[in-house]
């Protein structure tokens, strides 16, 4: 069985869910995922996780 999940809806509902319990961890989330978003793509990440 392939199944293919896209990480960037995957994260953004993550922190989502945190936001809505500790909006204090906004920027922190905010930060995090640009973060990871910019490595992924400076070391030609696609941003699909292949389970």
């Amino acid at each position: 069985m392939h199944m293919s999940i896209s990480l960037a809806p995957l994260v953004a509902l993550i922190a989502g869910i945190f936001i809505l319990i500790v909006p204090r961890l906004l920027n922190y989330i905010i930060a995090i995922y640009l973060i990871v978003t910019g490595l992924l793509g400076l070391l030609g990440g696609n941003g699909a996780l292949h389970l």
